[in-house]
């Protein structure tokens, strides 16, 4: 895997986070880097041509829009409106398996009816591997905080030639009282098909950054998938350096869906 810049997703640093730092460290700095993309074996050496423009909106941008118009009625306190998009949405999820089975998923756990829920977790499982999973995650090693948020890119994608491109967002903070580097990245990579790849390399972005305390490091990067959903999880290689000698560590990075519909989490 290597990597090739990346101009079409230059607004990524508008993509929010899951949750927010604590109140230890609200006032935190972060170091806010360029973007690149990561590269998969036979997605070739360029970058990745964009499919053609359409004066009409794609599947994914019209369900993020309809989302998004639902939430500004709700808040508006304009419920007719508010109903006419709760419909339009349903519809649009009725016509989406994958959609249509989460809701459905989600009503039958509020009322309770586990056996129902079981069974579309089931059907969900067969259909979409990795849909039960958040485009989101958060976890925390020895103080040190990730933070990371997927979105998918529809303009850099190629679906008829499955290519399918995804950025993502991750947020390093270091809530421990000692200063760390990033030494190495370790990411492992699975498609839908359940074709998994292992990636390593030196560093993030092309830098060893030190993270002192109660600061942050932040950057965006991408990667192509053959197929509209995935997952991918890793971790960074540290070490603390307010001490010679000091042994390296590993830092989770929690698991997070790659989808082309998202997961409903709030992004706000």
């Amino acid at each position: 895997m290597h990597c090739l810049n990346l101009k079409a997703v230059a607004n990524l640093h508008s993509l929010s986070l899951p949750g927010r730092a604590s109140s230890g460290v609200k006032d935190c700095s972060f170091r806010v880097n360029r973007i690149v993309a990561c590269s998969v074996p036979g997605s070739g050496s360029g970058p990745v041509q964009g499919s053609s423009q359409s004066p009409f909106f794609s599947r994914t941008e019209t369900y993020a829009l309809l989302k998004q118009q639902l939430e500004v009625a709700a808040k508006a306190e304009d419920y007719k409106e508010a109903a006419r998009l709760r419909d339009s949405l349903r519809v649009f999820e009725e016509e989406e398996p994958v959609l249509r089975l989460q809701r459905l998923l989600k009503e039958a756990i509020a009322q309770e009816r586990f056996e129902d829920a079981a069974r579309y977790r089931d059907e969900l499982k067969e259909i979409a591997p990795h849909c039960l999973l958040k485009c989101s995650s958060d976890a925390t090693t020895l103080g040190i905080r990730v933070q990371v948020r997927s979105v998918y890119i529809e303009g850099r994608s190629q679906p008829s030639k499955g290519l399918y491109f995804f950025a993502y967002r991750i947020r390093i903070t270091n809530n421990s009282d000692r200063p760390v580097q990033l030494l190495r990245r370790h990411w492992i990579i699975t498609d839908a098909n359940g074709k998994t790849e292992s990636v390593q390399g030196v560093g993030v972005i092309g830098e060893q950054p030190v993270i002192l305390p109660k600061t942050g490091f932040e950057y965006s990067s991408a990667c192509p998938l053959s197929t509209s959903s995935g997952r991918m999880e890793g971790d960074f290689e540290m070490k603390h350096i307010d001490k010679v000698g000091t042994r390296t560590f590993n830092v989770a990075i929690a698991p997070f869906a790659l989808s082309t519909f998202g997961d409903g989490a709030d992004t706000t």
